[in-house]
């Protein structure tokens, strides 16, 4: 049933003295709140002007992102492929939930297909907002569009349930360029400094309008780090392989080389329902038969308790795909990239302090099954 809009909101539970509300009567609302204070807990209701339908308890509250560039702890949760709204994304959620803790989660990234089997509404509401209620009411999600979301929706004209569902930064609301649509877009947090791309129904090719875009958007940054993600991985050999599919290939050759000239950190990415993550690599923009030992920056672990942490100075990148968040697939997981390659359920944890990036895959039962470290230097 359509009705108005209401947001109650303040700096305590039980004292909710801010509201905004909306007229108009819809469905689907959307309600934007202004002039509020970086880095602080706001606790909030929602409903309409005659009654509340969720919150004004201890489990509605979110934190506002620190100023741009200020040096504080960011913890990030990243799923790819979740949208399988059965058991298993159950499993990884809980195994995430049990490792975390107390802590809380600042940023929340999810990696495509984040609703099976073509993006509805309704597997939407399966898969995502049944599955992680209470993430939901605490944490904002930044999502990319897979190809399995765009079988019911259209990145030309920002139409379809993951449109509808999702209000994204197309104006450089939270930071970054704007770049004049949600199918791609950028926000910072303290000091990262995000990038989401659309892999699969945007223009991709070198001069076009998101890597035009992808350009202006790293020139113009200052953070100390810089994360970007996209659906379709540019290395894999897992139930995708990266040689033969034109959609991963034409984002190694022509996305790659933009975010390495500008010092990207590290690259996330789904599809491949697997696990697999590189070694420092920099320049490696063909299959895999040719790359060459230069290529490879750093071919350790990146593990501190293991050969090393990898040292990033001015150039070089890891690559994870994270696409096992639903579902496991097959595929040979021998791309010469990867330092660690396995077919298992779980999800990716990042810890962002300082100088020191931290990164944990946490399987569906919660225990941690590869880590490494990326450490700024000067």
């Amino acid at each position: 049933m359509a009705t108005d809009s209401r947001v109650s909101y303040g700096p305590a539970q039980g004292k909710l003295t801010s509201q905004v509300d909306q007229a108009t009567l819809r469905t689907e609302h959307e309600v934007q709140l202004t002039g509020l204070t970086p880095d602080t807990t706001y606790y909030y209701a929602i409903g309409s002007t005659t009654a509340t339908s969720a919150g004004g308890d201890a489990e509605h509250f979110f934190v506002t992102p620190p100023r741009p560039g200020v040096d504080k702890p960011v913890r990030v949760w990243v799923i790819g492929d979740s949208g399988t709204a059965n058991r298993n994304a159950k499993a990884v959620r809980d195994g995430y939930l049990a490792a975390k803790g107390d802590t809380y989660t600042h940023v929340w990234l999810m990696l495509g297909d984040n609703a099976y089997r073509d993006g509805t509404d309704r597997e939407y509401q399966n898969a995502v907002f049944e599955m992680y209620p209470s993430l939901l009411r605490q944490t904002v999600l930044w999502p990319t569009l897979g190809n399995h979301d765009g079988h019911s929706a259209d990145s030309g004209t920002q139409s379809g349930p993951y449109y509808d569902i999702f209000t994204l930064p197309r104006r450089g609301e939270a930071g970054g360029v704007p770049s004049g649509t949600e199918a791609y877009y950028s926000f910072d947090y303290a000091n990262v400094h995000f990038i989401c791309l659309d892999s699969h129904d945007s223009d991709r090719s070198p001069g076009g309008s998101m890597l035009t875009w992808l350009q202006k958007d790293l020139a113009a940054t200052t953070q100390k780090w810089i994360i970007a993600y996209w659906h379709h991985p540019p290395y894999s050999k897992g139930s995708h392989d990266s040689d033969r599919e034109r959609g991963l290939m034409v984002m190694r050759k022509n996305v790659l080389p933009i975010l390495e000239s500008y010092g990207v950190d590290l690259v996330l990415s789904g599809h491949s329902h697997s696990y697999e993550r590189s070694f420092q690599l920099h320049g490696h923009y063909g299959t895999s038969d040719t790359l060459t030992k230069g290529m490879l920056l750093d071919n350790g672990d990146g593990r501190g308790n293991g050969d090393k942490p990898y040292m990033k100075r001015s150039k070089g990148a890891v690559y994870v795909v994270a696409g096992s968040s639903g579902k496991t697939g097959g595929g040979s997981l021998d791309h010469p990239v990867m330092y660690i390659s396995f077919s298992e359920l779980g999800s990716l944890a990042l810890h962002i302090v300082g100088d020191k990036l931290e990164a944990s895959f946490i399987d569906n039962s919660g225990r941690i099954k590869d880590y490494f470290t990326i450490l700024k230097t000067q």
